[in-house]
């Protein structure tokens, strides 16, 4: 079963990707900041990283190249992909919010197969 980290700091979004990720058979850690983010990475692996192009407290695209550095697949998630450095999206796999959940999980069997 292919094991996903969700960084996502809206609660409304967290619990709808978090809710689609359950109901398709992955197993789900998630958290809502940078900091909560970098603890997870340190602390397991995983096969995909799907963080906010923006969090609170800083980047997910620092969340995601702190995950592709170690091996692992990594998507953003973002709203703000024109205003975002294209060179740093272009590193990751990414999507426009909203998502479409079957949009989210054609990307991620893409990325990791099925659950």
């Amino acid at each position: 079963m292919a094991r996903i980290l969700l960084v996502e700091d809206q609660q409304d979004v967290r619990l709808l990707l978090q809710h689609v990720l359950l109901g398709s058979g992955y197993e789900v850690d998630v958290t809502e900041t940078v900091a909560q983010a970098r603890l997870r990475l340190d602390a397991a692996s995983y096969e995909l990283v799907i963080a906010d192009g923006r969090l609170a407290d800083g980047s997910g695209i620092a969340i995601a190249d702190a995950a592709k550095e170690r091996g692992m697949k990594t998507l953003i998630v973002t709203g703000y992909a024109f205003q975002d450095d294209t060179h740093d999206l272009l590193r990751h796999e990414y999507l426009l919010k909203p998502v479409r959940p079957s949009e989210l999980l054609l990307t991620i069997r893409r990325l990791v197969g099925e659950p």
